[in-house]
C-alpha cells in the first residue's frame, strides 16, 4: 500500500517588483545623443559657431573686463549638457542684444549690469517655457515671419563677416579701422585663401543626403565605393583646419602669451532644428527653459549671458555637425581652456586673425539665410522680405518682427475679403 504523499506548503515569498528601467533608458539616450556620426565631421562642425562666439566674448572681455575663464567654464558645461539632452549640435552663444548694449556703452553698462540683464532675461524665458506660453507663441507666429528673421540674421552675419575680412577691427570699441593689408599674417590674401579652401571642400551645401553619402545599392547588395580624389577632399575637416591655422598664426603674432533673445534663440532655433533634423523636433518650451536656466545659474557667477543661436546651429551643421557629441567636444575644450588658462587666453584671442573668423562667420550666415528658400508663394516671400529688410535697415529684429506680423495680418484680411465678395455677373 502506497503511503500518501504530502506536499510541504511553500512559504509565501514576496514577489520582486520589476526594476525601473528609467535610469538605464536615460543613460542609453545620453549615450546615443553623444555618439559621433563621423569623427572628423563632428570635430569640423564644432568650429562652426566660433565666428560669432570669439568676437563677442573677446569684445566683452576687452571693453568691460568680463571674466573670460568663468565664461569658458560655464559655456563649456552648457555645451556638454545641451549635447547630451538634445542630441543635435545645439549651440551656446552670447546674447547679442545684451552684448551690443554693453560694448557700445561700456562706461554705464558694466559687468553687474550685464549679469542683471542676463538673469532677468533668463527668468522671463524660464517663466515662458515652464508655463507653455513659449510653445503657444511658436505655433502662432507665421513661418514667413520666422524665415524673415532667419534671413535677416543670416545676411547680417554675412555682412559682418565681409567687414571682418575687409577692414581692421577694434573689438574693444566695436569699431572698424582702415582697410586690411593684402599681405601679412592677418591679410586679405589669407582670408581669401581660407574661403576658397572651404568652398572647394564643402561646396555650396548639401541637398538631400549627407555629405559622406550612403553606400550605393544594386540588386539588394551594397556596392563599396572607391574613395577618389573628390571624396578624399570632401572628407577634410575644413573649418577645423582653418581655425587651427588661425591659432598657429595667433601664437606667431603674440609669442608671449530680449526680443532678439526670444526670436533668434528660441523661435528660430526650434524651426531651424526641425528643418535640419526632421526626426528631432524640440518644443519651444524646452529651449526656453534651457536658455533661462543657463542665465539664471551662470550669471550669478559672472559668466556671460548665453542663448541657443540659430546662426551657430547653421554654422555647425554646415561644417558637418550632426550629433550632440559635436558641441560636447567643443564644451570639453572650453572647459579645459577655462580651467587651465582662464583669462590669460585673451592675449591669444586678441591676436587671432580676424579675417579667418570672418570666413567662418560668412559661411554660417549664408547657411542660415538659405533656410528661407522654402517660401512657396509670392505672398509668403513678400512677408519674409519685408521682415528681413526692416530688421536689417532698422538694426532691430523686434521691429522687423512686428512689421512682418502686421503685413501678414493685412494680407490675410485682404484674402478673406476677396473670398467673401460675391462674384459679379455681367448681364
Amino acid at each position: 500500500m502506497e503511503s500518501p504523499s504530502y506536499q510541504i506548503p511553500l512559504r509565501d515569498t514576496p514577489t520582486q517588483a520589476p526594476r525601473s528601467r528609467f535610469p538605464s533608458n536615460i543613460a542609453h539616450k545620453v549615450r546615443d545623443n553623444l555618439v559621433f556620426r563621423s569623427k572628423w565631421a563632428e570635430l569640423n562642425g564644432a568650429m562652426g559657431d566660433l565666428g560669432t562666439y570669439i568676437p563677442i566674448v573677446l569684445a566683452l572681455t576687452l571693453s568691460v573686463d568680463l571674466n573670460l575663464g568663468t565664461t569658458l567654464v560655464f559655456t563649456g558645461i552648457y555645451n556638454i549638457l545641451t549635447g547630451a539632452i538634445y542630441g543635435v549640435p545645439m549651440p551656446v552663444q552670447p546674447m547679442k542684444s545684451i552684448a551690443a548694449v554693453a560694448i557700445s556703452n561700456s562706461a554705464e553698462f558694466g559687468v553687474p549690469e550685464i549679469m542683471a540683464a542676463g538673469i532677468c532675461t533668463g527668468g522671463i524665458l524660464l517663466l515662458l517655457g515652464v508655463t507653455g506660453l513659449m510653445q503657444l507663441v511658436y505655433k502662432v507666429i507665421p513661418l514667413s515671419v520666422v524665415r524673415g528673421i532667419q534671413l535677416s540674421q543670416g545676411l547680417s552675419f554675412a555682412m559682418s563677416a565681409v567687414k571682418y575680412i575687409r577692414t581692421v577691427q577694434d573689438f574693444s570699441k566695436s569699431k572698424s579701422g582702415g582697410d586690411r593689408h593684402w599681405l601679412g599674417l592677418d591679410g586679405l590674401v589669407l582670408a581669401i585663401v581660407c574661403a576658397c579652401f572651404i568652398i572647394v571642400v564643402n561646396g555650396g551645401g548639401e541637398e538631400g543626403s549627407e555629405r559622406e553619402g550612403d553606400d550605393i545599392s544594386m540588386g539588394g547588395r551594397e556596392r563599396p565605393r572607391r574613395r577618389g580624389l573628390r571624396q578624399i577632399v570632401a572628407s577634410l575637416p575644413s573649418a577645423f583646419m582653418v581655425f587651427l591655422l588661425g591659432v598657429i598664426l595667433a601664437f606667431i603674432r603674440r609669442p608671449g602669451v530680449l526680443p532678439l533673445s526670444v526670436l533668434n534663440s528660441v523661435i528660430a532655433v526650434c524651426n531651424l532644428s526641425s528643418d535640419l533634423f526632421p526626426g528631432k523636433d524640440f518644443s519651444a518650451s524646452s529651449i526656453s527653459v534651457s536658455v533661462g536656466m543657463m542665465n539664471i545659474v551662470g550669471c550669478w557667477f559672472g559668466a556671460m549671458p548665453c542663448c541657443h543661436g540659430a546662426g551657430g546651429l547653421a554654422g555647425q551643421y554646415k561644417f558637418g555637425g550632426r550629433s550632440g557629441g559635436c558641441v560636447a567636444l567643443l564644451g570639453a575644450a572650453k572647459l579645459v581652456l577655462g580651467l587651465v588658462l582662464g583669462s590669460s587666453l585673451v592675449m591669444v584671442l586678441n591676436q587671432f586673425p580676424v579675417g579667418v573668423l570672418g570666413v567662418l562667420l560668412l559661411f554660417a550666415g549664408i547657411e542660415l539665410a538659405m533656410a528661407s528658400r522654402d517660401m512657396n508663394t509670392k505672398e509668403e516671400a513678400f512677408v519674409m522680405l519685408i521682415c528681413a529688410a526692416v530688421s536689417l535697415v532698422g538694426s532691430s529684429a523686434a521691429l522687423g518682427f512686428l512689421c512682418g506680423i502686421a503685413v501678414h495680418v493685412l494680407l490675410k484680411l485682404r484674402s478673406w475679403q476677396e473670398k467673401d465678395q460675391p462674384c459679379s455677373t455681367v448681364v
